[in-house]
């Protein structure tokens, strides 16, 4: 049977370590197909399509991340037979890092390594103001101000129309967050931000400290919200030093800053 949930960007039979990645809001699994050509051999790389968007258009989207996690939970828990790492940009980040505690609730294996990018510390309030129901125009007007959506996205109607009713249920998602207190994970968690992204501060970023007692280590990157995309080389060879070691030691290393 077909996992509607997953793509497999590079397939491998047998991977020392998999990679799963979460797109952000509006996003889909495609957005990481370009990193299959610059992982190790060893890793296997495959990504998260929510429903809504892609190869999953005509399916409604979620608009709460709670009622979503259970349906993802049972799609991933095939994948975690061996170490993996957990890569979030933006909602991407949120969904991962409430995935990991929904698998810790449930005793199934947790990553060796939680990456976040572009995403505030799940304790941070919120300082955005609502818009997921806006009518169309301010809502637009809304997502443009906030910078959170890619600009060819903006600026092309067509590819607007297709996403926004995606766009409009990730940001429900995200506006309809509510933090609940629980132990932090015991996991290394590493977290990228960036130096323009007029949504966040290094002290949201940091904030993520609180939610790990493994390793944590935190790195800037130029940039705005989606330095993801302007600082892809610099923002994989980062990755690339954080899982390289998780190949070849135990997960217990400091990582390397």
């Amino acid at each position: 049977m077909k996992n509607h949930w997953l793509l497999h960007w590079r397939p491998l039979p047998d991977p020392a370590l998999r990679m799963i990645c979460f797109p952000y809001a509006g996003g889909g699994a495609s957005l990481y197909r370009p990193w299959a050509e610059t992982l190790p051999d060893e890793v296997g790389l495959c990504a998260v399509q929510p429903p809504g968007r892609q190869s999953r258009f005509s399916e409604p989207a979620f608009t709460s991340l709670t009622s979503m996690l259970p349906s993802l939970m049972n799609a991933l828990a095939p994948l975690l037979d061996r170490p993996y790492v957990t890569f979030g940009h933006s909602l991407g980040g949120l969904t991962s890092f409430e995935l990991v505690r929904h698998l810790r609730a449930n005793g199934l294996r947790l990553p060796d390594l939680m990456i976040v990018s572009g995403c505030r510390g799940p304790r941070v309030p919120s300082r955005d103001r609502h818009i997921h129901d806006l009518p169309t125009t301010e809502f637009r007007a809304a997502i443009k101000e906030l910078n959170g959506t890619p600009g060819e996205v903006l600026e092309n109607e067509l590819l607007l129309e297709l996403i926004e009713p995606a766009l409009r249920a990730d940001i429900a998602m995200s506006e309809r967050y509510v933090y609940r207190h629980e132990p932090p994970l015991p996991m290394r968690l590493s977290v990228f931000y960036g130096t323009g992204d007029e949504a966040m501060t290094r002290a949201d970023a940091e904030a993520w400290r609180q939610e790990t007692t493994g390793a944590f280590v935190l790195r800037e990157l130029p940039g705005d919200h989606f330095f993801i995309h302007s600082a892809e080389a610099d923002l994989l060879r980062a990755v690339l030093r954080d899982i390289t070691p998780l190949l070849y030691t135990r997960s217990d290393q400091p990582l390397d800053r």
